[in-house]
């Protein structure tokens, strides 16, 4: 995308070239043209980047605290998720159905067991 906006620039200041011929005019466009890459470049950060990868320690570092952050949000997630299936399945099994009640009673039960310590 970036190519073609630059393939676009050139092609117009070829045609300006053609229509005023003056090298005040080709540097001015070529001095904004500069400056909007240069503004680009700081906007994508690279700087940012390169100094980073040039910092491999602080790189480990932060992908450590990455990693970590997200093995403490999953298991928090999961946490959450077990005991609301925990808690349907015990509403589930109040309600004495046939079949799937003495199986979702049997989870329930094998669930508070190991919860309490002891072994099944």
């Amino acid at each position: 995308m970036v190519r073609v906006k630059l393939d676009n620039d050139l092609e117009k200041d070829r045609k300006d070239k053609n229509d005023d011929g003056t090298m005040e005019h080709t540097l001015s466009r070529l001095d904004m043209r500069l400056s909007k890459i240069a503004t680009d470049m700081e906007r994508t950060q690279i700087a940012d980047y390169v100094d980073l990868l040039n910092h491999p320690l602080r790189l480990m570092w932060r992908n450590l605290l990455g990693g970590l952050s997200r093995g403490v949000g999953i298991a928090i997630g999961f946490t959450f998720f077990a005991a609301t299936i925990l808690y349907v399945l015990r509403i589930i099994g109040a309600l004495n159905l046939p079949i799937i009640g003495d199986y979702i009673a049997d989870i329930v039960r094998v669930v508070q067991i190991q919860l309490e310590g002891k072994i099944y």
